[in-house]
């Protein structure tokens, strides 16, 4: 009875406003829904089409950063924001397989490893160089014999002009195992550079996935704040109408002034973060400096993980670069035992160098000689520098084994806190689907008691609030799933082979 005496009194003062209480009533019960993104199940985040939406077409030449690094902008137009350019999460990783710049320098550190190898290599062949020297030269000692020789008589000419050339070639015949050592060290230091290649590849789409996530939660966020603002820039209008037709209080207002203040804060704030997001996933692609991105996949569910636990423990042992580097750690570390070891012990070399002598304006024709020969190079005492050096190396040995455990170990760890979050993010994805559809359900009810003169307006308004929020859970359940099942893969390692 109460609640109909108050729409009784509105009715009435609305009538006395020269209004019509139908259509007033009307407008405050659609003011709910009208443009209220959350009425159906969104797109979580601006501008992101639905599920097998278009993939965004990509020009590589106008997202790649300029070819020279060491080039950097000095006007402000260079770096003015230009392009908002739409990726998938797929095409964001692509591009940071080919601009990441710590991925960049792990290549290049596997490159230059490649080239000392090659350096390495070249020590099982004989090394041949030519040395050749032309001279002119005129003896002093000649000159003063010709000043003493009676008036007349002068001695052949003081000038002669020779060419003298060697051409050697010198082989390491016995290196007592330093040179076979030194390539396999060198082939170790490839490998474990290659596994660093693979390994940096790894965590960079997981960072690349995270800071996408990232992209997606912000943008979604934006997105409720607005629906906030919405709701309290209505509720503020619904307050105003009210305190007209007698039946609202100024204290009211002052509530609606205040929540629609704070809602805009809110979405001030996290506009900002949705900037800073969006700089960060620039900066992990390295792209041009004018571009700007923006997450063009829907939020959803990126897939599920088909083993058990323990089937995800040991596939990540046999895939894990890490565990694989240390034991070419180890293995570079015993051959350079091996070549400490080696410098106490004899070297063997030969050589044969052929020489070749012209003296000009002698009479007589160039003359050369050949010299065959073996050296033998034995350091045989140096106060234990050699043993000492080989004790480093057996040590550095001994730290890759125990590193190795240290490594399986936080490997198996990972597996098992990412598959443990994974587990839980999928039973809160569960549980907030739940909570979405008695949200809706709700609003549906609050509706219909307020337009019944059964509820209040406050009833709606908490109840779209509540939608909004089981909304806003719902997209964070899945982003937190999605962030789990990356680490995960990430955990695992060689994802193009881990289940999916």
């Amino acid at each position: 009875m109460p609640r109909l005496h108050a729409i009784v009194t509105l009715s009435t003062s609305l009538i006395a406003l020269g209004l019509s209480p139908v259509i007033i009533l009307s407008q405050m019960e659609a003011g709910y829904s009208q443009n209220n993104p959350f009425q159906n199940p969104p797109s979580p985040s601006p501008g992101v089409g639905q599920p097998g939406s278009r993939v965004p077409t990509l020009n590589p030449e106008n997202l790649n950063p300029s070819a020279n690094p060491l080039i950097f902008p000095t006007n402000p137009s260079e770096v003015h924001i230009q392009r908002l350019q739409p990726l998938t999460l797929q095409q964001a990783i692509a591009l940071a397989r080919r601009n990441n710049r710590t991925l960049q320098t792990a290549i290049l550190n596997l490159e230059r490893t490649r080239a000392a190898l090659q350096e390495a290599l070249a020590a099982e062949y004989p090394t041949v160089g030519l040395t050749s020297t032309f001279a002119n030269s005129d003896s002093p000692g000649s000159k003063l014999g010709n000043l003493r020789l009676p008036a007349g008589v002068r001695q052949p000419s003081t000038t002669s002009t020779t060419l003298d050339s060697t051409l050697a070639l010198n082989y390491n015949l016995y290196t007592a195992g330093q040179r076979s050592a030194t390539i396999r060290l060198q082939q170790e230091q490839v490998r474990y550079y290659e596994l660093g290649v693979e390994t940096q590849s790894e965590q960079t789409r997981l960072d690349v996935t995270n800071a996408y996530y990232d992209l997606q939660q912000a943008d979604a966020q934006v997105e409720i704040d607005q629906a906030s603002v919405r709701e309290a820039d209505r509720s503020l209008r619904d307050a105003r109408l009210l305190e007209q037709s007698g039946l609202g209080t100024r204290f009211d207002i002052l509530q609606a002034e205040v929540q629609l203040s704070n809602a805009n804060q809110t979405l001030t704030r996290d506009i900002g973060q949705q900037r800073i997001t969006r700089r960060q996933l620039v900066q992990l692609l390295s792209l041009a400096q004018n571009v700007e991105v923006e997450a063009a996949d829907p939020i959803q569910e990126a897939g599920t993980w088909q083993l058990s636990l323990e089937q995800s423990i040991i596939l990540a042992f046999r895939n894990r670069g890490e565990l694989q580097q240390q034991l070419a750690q180890r293995n570079i570390s015993k051959q350079q035992q091996i070549i400490d070891l080696a410098a106490n012990k004899p070297q063997v070399s030969l050589f044969a160098n052929y020489n070749l002598l012209d003296v000009y304006n002698d009479g007589f024709g160039p003359a050369g000689g050949l010299s065959l020969g073996a050296r033998l190079q034995w350091n045989f005492f140096d106060a234990g520098a050699a043993r000492a050096r080989a004790a480093q190396a057996q040590s550095n040995v001994e730290i890759a084994e125990n590193n190795f455990a240290d490594s399986r170990n936080q490997i198996r760890y990972q597996v098992e806190q990412a598959y443990y979050n994974l587990t839980s993010s999928q039973q809160n994805i569960n549980t907030a689907k739940v909570a979405l559809n008695q949200a809706t359900e709700s609003l549906k009810l609050a509706r219909l008691r307020f337009t019944s003169g059964v509820g209040t307006q406050t009833d709606v308004i908490n109840a779209q609030s509540a939608l909004t929020t089981a909304r806003g859970n719902l997209l964070q359940a899945i982003i937190t799933y999605n962030r789990g099942l990356a680490s995960l893969q990430r955990a695992i390692s060689n994802v193009a082979s881990s289940p999916r």
